[in-house]
């Protein structure tokens, strides 16, 4: 990755351990970070564990990137860094947020989660702030790792001596589970027992979310916040979906990892061929550039009735982003969008698409009469013209 990047890379156990080192480097507690309120939840906990508050910003409706244009003055001079989310691998505007932030004197922080493979205005993702994070659990299918990307590679041994400082000690038993994992899924998915499956872990308190959004417990909240910045607080919220977060690799999770990011140009060209096909559909955008998504965002008018039709197949339908963050937490936890109802639309309407499935979600969606949705708010500049 430091030779597709061209900057120094630091391994780490989760992207979200990643972005905490990021915040906590970068942004002095009780600093404000401009981010996307749709986003992962766990992102969300991860800027409140640094200390920071979230600031949520008006987006373009069509992919969800953040729109500069439409951010007060007055909220961009309270800022102490702007975090992308590079939502299911479509950029935001980098060389525009990189700017502002050069102008004001403020890092840049890069989610590159879903974008490995992405690229804008000819430079790769990750390479215009500070510092940029990414997952090897997406594109790769490694369900482990990532990694941080610095401007600075003097940056580097300081880093390490923080994430080092994070990390829990690899665990046998850890490394078992993640060993036989692949094969449990398979053996679940070619017996047809996903439902079954789902239903056990629920019984067993293991599936953490019931709905999209995790259960806030704003009390809870609350009392973690008071001791912020530190991971330990928000340990419940941070760890959902993966629990190994902080985990020291061991050796069947980095032999893996290393195998199967050794196929990641294949894996991103199969990735592209999706998208290309997908975003030729009539939910689609045809005019959008050919990049190697880690999902597609489909715009549907009954979003859950396509889902639903999707699941009777066989597909299900994971990184949904709704309600934006700012309704799902609040003011008492955030700074809510002057202008949310982009946001909203996006959310109502996305039905993020797996290009490496393609053909059977094109196929499913023209059979059950999928209609794209209806046409987005206007920008704020817009209305009234």
């Amino acid at each position: 990755m430091r030779d597709r990047l061209g900057r120094e890379c630091l391994y780490v156990p989760s992207c979200r351990l990643g972005l905490y080192l990021a915040l906590r480097h970068w942004c002095p507690p009780g600093g404000r970070v401009l981010m996307s309120p749709v986003n992962d939840d766990v992102i969300f906990f991860v800027v409140l564990a640094a200390g920071l508050r979230p600031v949520q910003a008006p987006l373009n409706a069509r992919d969800a990137s953040i729109d500069p244009a439409a951010v007060p003055e007055d909220q961009w001079r309270g800022l102490s860094a702007v975090l992308t989310t590079n939502l299911y691998g479509n950029p935001d505007p980098a060389p525009e947020l990189a700017a502002k932030c050069r102008e004001l004197g403020i890092p840049l922080l890069e989610d590159a989660a879903h974008a490995i493979g992405s690229d804008v205005a000819g430079r790769p993702v990750g390479t215009f702030g500070e510092a940029s994070v990414f997952s090897l659990s997406k594109h790769t299918g490694a369900k482990t790792g990532g990694f941080l990307a610095l401007r600075d590679p003097g940056l580097r041994q300081e880093l390490a001596g923080a994430r080092d400082a994070l990390l829990l000690p690899s665990r046998r038993t850890a490394e078992l589970a993640y060993a036989v994992r692949p094969y449990a899924e398979a053996a679940v998915r070619g017996l047809r027992l996903v439902r079954a499956a789902r239903a056990t872990l629920r019984l067993l308190g293991r599936e953490e979310r019931e709905e999209i959004r995790m259960p806030l417990r704003p009390g809870d909240l609350k009392q973690a916040a008071a001791s912020a910045p530190g991971l330990d607080p928000f340990h419940s919220w941070v760890r959902v979906d993966l629990h190994d977060y902080r985990l020291a690799p061991g050796p069947a999770r980095l032999r893996r990892t290393r195998h199967l990011l050794g196929r990641l140009d294949a894996t991103l060209a199969a990735h592209r061929a999706g998208t290309e096909a997908l975003q030729a559909s009539p939910w689609g955008d045809p005019h959008a550039p050919a990049r190697p998504l880690f999902r597609v965002p489909l715009l549907v008018a009954d979003r859950d009735a396509a889902i639903a039709a999707l699941a009777r197949h066989r597909v299900t339908t994971g990184y949904l982003y709704d309600p934006p963050l700012d309704d799902y937490a609040g003011e008492p936890f955030t700074t809510c969008s002057p202008h949310p109802e982009r946001a909203r639309w996006f959310a109502r309407h996305a039905l993020p698409a797996d290009p490496l499935r393609a053909d059977t979600v094109l196929r499913v969606l023209h059979a059950s009469g999928a209609r794209p949705a209806p046409p987005p708010p206007a920008p704020p500049g817009e209305r009234g013209a």
